[in-house]
């Protein structure tokens, strides 16, 4: 079967004669993360709205409209892509509001998110008179996350984020009717509760005060192993307790977690003091920047089977004992001229040659919305494996692309 040269998931057989690296979402798991979400979004009588930092693929919307009614925007062009290709006011929060900007963000959005008492003096009043519907908030500093890698931690020492409960006023400000609180990152139910306490503990007093309450985002509630029924119970005892609130979460890995795969090929066989690196026609600064930063890891797919994993082998090993003893062992290395632009020590039942095709799983959240042409290296097209099984092309890249960009 030919979807067996790739992924057990990927059902269609143009994939397996593509020169050229793409994103594949699919439609039907899209729907699976949507339908669970929705459902917990019922049960517990609260908004779930989809994050664009982590997904905004637009030309996917129509399947997002039909579980969900709204989205958050962190910018500007966020706001327009609510406004115009989503079709709904989002709830905007940005780190930064400035004058160029915050009057066509107000214009656009439902609720506006001021992230310091500094920002919200600023711009309050300037935003409700563009706006007089518009529902103000602040976002609190709790000083509580369970986020271990620090660029990812919005609770880190030194943060720039949000308001801590000793800088709070003991009266809000006016017009502000809502609480922002982000401090999770692909977290469980449990670490949730544990955020959950502190807020409680710390900001009770103004708690009464508000209207609304936004917890942000982190809820990996479609991950595998994820207690949903725990999640429910924690919004729902949360709601009784605080009849005055209405709840919002805005995950945005949750929406697209498991959905898509990056198809790249190889195209060359180094390698440099025993250690092999299998080069490919993408880059992993350009194209899979969380596996960089975060790190993140993404199970790999060669032929059909699932390459293994393991430590960096140290100068003194011998490789080509290690690769008789155990498959073949090599980096995973991108088409860019970053040194570093590498990930891993990967084995594979058998040698890579150049030609073959490389499956990365877990490639719809945080690539298409962080991707860049450094390098001017060769863009992966957008692709949608849509419910009866076709490929649908949803964008291709080419020069123009760049060279716009330095325009």
């Amino acid at each position: 079967m030919l979807n067996t040269l790739l992924h057990p998931h990927l059902h269609t057989p143009e994939l397996s004669c593509m020169g050229r690296p793409a994103y594949v979402v699919s439609e039907t798991l899209l729907r699976r993360n949507l339908s669970l979400i929705a459902s917990v979004a019922k049960q517990a009588q609260v908004d779930i709205i989809l994050a664009f930092k982590a997904y905004a693929l637009w030309k996917t919307f129509s399947v997002f409209r039909e579980y969900i009614a709204a989205t958050t925007a962190s910018s500007l062009y966020e706001a327009r892509l609510a406004a115009e290709e989503f079709g709904s006011a989002p709830h905007t929060y940005s780190p930064a509001y400035t004058e160029t900007d915050i009057d066509d963000i107000a214009r656009l959005s439902s609720h506006l998110t001021f992230n310091s008492l500094s920002q919200y003096e600023r711009y309050a009043r300037r935003a409700l008179h563009t706006n007089p519907g518009l529902s103000l908030g602040l976002r609190i500093n709790p000083h509580s996350s369970p986020v271990e890698t620090l660029l990812y931690n919005p609770c880190a020492p030194g943060t720039r984020f949000g308001i801590d409960a000793d800088s709070m006023p003991a009266n809000l400000p006016p017009h502000i009717e809502g609480f922002h609180c982000h401090t999770l990152c692909e977290s469980s139910a449990a670490q949730f509760a544990e955020v959950l306490s502190v807020v409680e503990r710390d900001f009770a007093r103004w708690l009464p005060q508000l209207q609304w309450m936004n917890f942000g985002g982190g809820h990996l509630m479609t991950r595998e192993g994820y207690d949903v029924p725990m999640l429910v119970r924690l919004l729902q005892d949360f709601r009784q307790r605080h009849p005055n609130l209405h709840i919002i979460l805005e995950p945005g890995s949750a929406f697209a977690w498991q959905t898509g795969w990056l198809v790249a090929h190889v195209v060359d066989i180094v390698c440099d003091q025993d250690i092999t690196t299998a080069v490919l026609d993408v880059s992993f600064t350009c194209h899979m920047p969380d596996c960089l930063e975060m790190p993140y890891q993404p199970e790999v797919w060669v032929k059909g089977e699932k390459g293994k994993r393991r430590e960096e082998p140290s100068a003194a090993e011998d490789q080509r004992e290690k690769e008789a003893a155990s498959g073949f062992t090599c980096r995973l290395g991108g088409n860019s001229c970053l040194s570093g632009d590498f990930i891993g020590t990967w084995t594979f039942a058998s040698p890579l040659h150049v030609g073959d095709t490389i499956v990365f799983e877990d490639m719809a959240h945080y690539t298409t919305v962080k991707t860049n042409m450094f390098n001017g290296v060769h863009h992966p097209s957008l692709l949608l494996l849509t419910d009866e099984g076709t490929l649908k092309p949803l964008r291709h890249y080419g020069y123009e692309d760049y060279r716009d960009r330095m325009d």
